[in-house]
């Protein structure tokens, strides 16, 4: 069984369309929202779903994630954006692809919902530096054994690169997968920021992690 994890904050426009995409894979999976304090009707949107654990915690994606990852019961855990649709398909070929015993986890291709070519560019970026790197992030969805993470001990609670940083750590118990299945997330942040200056400031902010900068500090430039 995957246990799908969902970190959510006043999602309300958006929590919906992402448990309506896991469920047309049928409902032999479990799906937890992990639900940040929302001020809107995210929770209650999740709870009127058959089946689906909102968890309560306090503000943080890695905190929200860890605190979900405590009441799953899958073999796999798979962290998903809640402005994020999975392709039909997604939990067979995530099985699939852990069953090799060599990979630790991994995460699907991604793609951005919105049909403007310009949006393509983007998408072949993200996927050459997964082809050249093997680092997905998290609006793509990253999968994990449950016990590769109990290994690293879940996600470091900081404000910002806690997808990077778990990557980083599950490479050194296992390989990297990115399945052909989609992700498709909102297009929310280009349209807020622009297109050219979102993937500007999306690599300065990698490119100051890589030097040693704070995720504190990171977090300060990345959501001024």
């Amino acid at each position: 069984m995957i246990s799908v994890i969902i970190p959510a904050l006043n999602e309300e426009a958006h929590i919906g369309t992402c448990i309506d995409a896991i469920k047309r894979d049928g409902d032999s999976n479990e799906i937890i929202v992990a639900d940040g304090g929302s001020s809107d009707r995210t929770a209650g949107i999740a709870e009127g779903y058959q089946g689906i654990k909102v968890v309560h915690t306090a503000r943080g994606r890695g905190l929200q994630m860890n605190a979900g990852a405590l009441h799953a019961r899958g073999e796999i855990l798979l962290f998903l954006h809640a402005d994020t649709i999975l392709e039909e398909g997604w939990s067979r070929t995530v099985e699939s692809a852990l069953h090799n015993v060599s990979a630790a986890g991994g995460a699907f291709t991604f793609a951005i919902d919105n049909p403007e070519r310009k949006y393509r560019a983007v998408e072949q970026w993200v996927r050459l530096r997964c082809s050249l790197f093997m680092l997905p992030y998290g609006d793509q969805g990253i999968f994990v054994k449950g016990d590769v993470f109990k290994r690293l001990k879940g996600y470091k609670d900081i404000p910002l690169m806690e997808d990077v940083d778990l990557v980083e750590r599950m490479k050194s118990l296992g390989k990297i997968v990115i399945v052909d299945k989609k992700a498709f997330t909102s297009e929310r942040r280009w349209l807020k920021r622009g297109l050219v200056r979102t993937a500007a400031l999306n690599q300065l902010i990698m490119l100051l992690y890589r030097m040693g900068m704070s995720p504190h500090k990171l977090a300060k430039i990345y959501y001024r």
